[in-house]
């Protein structure tokens, strides 16, 4: 998580200024590329949640999760990358045009305008997304829900059938790995966590720029 102070109405002008293209660059990948990716993406989060996290993922806080499945998603995915994620012998979504992606990978917008390998999840989704709607109907498979308590933020990925999160917190029993289903999350006890409408803690759903 972000400990950043970060209110709704900044999160919103910055949306525009996303939108306006004044703040980052126009999508990068095209419709094909971007369903390649939100695949490759989908099946890395689904394997950590399964399998339990890699060693390759350093990091392991809510942002942590999306910088590290991004990262992955736009690599080349040969036999030896294949071999120490534990995925040989799997049936596999095609690889993304690496020649278009690579200045992709480790490359997160910061607030002053540099790029970086390391934003947390106020930078990813100020600097790196666009807001597409209020309602957890719009978001497609890779779109992150963006939470705003004023001084945390917290992000969670829609996987097309479920919803994905790291907690920000290991236990000796517990890999803080997280996944829930739409209508439990709708149903939350703790209400702050609810992707609904009537959430002020909600930000709505976002999606990464460079995605078409």
């Amino acid at each position: 998580m972000s400990h950043a102070p970060f209110t709704r109405r900044a999160l919103l002008l910055a949306g525009a200024l996303l939108a306006t293209g004044s703040r980052a660059a126009p999508a990068q990948l095209d419709r094909a590329q971007s369903q390649r990716f939100r695949d490759w993406m989908t099946l890395l989060i689904h394997a950590q949640i399964e399998r339990g996290p890699t060693p390759r993922w350093t990091h392991r806080d809510c942002a942590g999760l999306v910088r590290f499945a991004v990262a992955e998603s736009l690599r080349e995915h040969d036999l030896a990358w294949r071999r120490a994620n534990g995925l040989l012998g799997m049936r596999l979504p095609p690889d993304l045009d690496t020649g278009s992606t690579q200045q992709l990978r480790h490359a997160w917008r910061r607030a002053d305008g540099t790029r970086d390998a390391f934003v947390g999840a106020l930078e990813l989704v100020q600097e790196n997304t666009r807001p597409v709607a209020r309602q957890l109907t719009q978001a497609v498979a890779g779109d992150l829900l963006f939470y705003d308590f004023g001084d945390e933020q917290h992000l969670m990925v829609w996987m097309g059938r479920y919803i994905a999160y790291h907690t920000g917190r290991i236990e000796p029993n517990d890999n803080g790995l997280r996944a829930v289903r739409a209508d439990q999350l709708l149903g939350w006890k703790d209400t702050r966590w609810r992707p609904s409408d009537d959430n002020p803690n909600f930000s709505g759903v976002h999606r990464l720029a460079f995605l078409a």
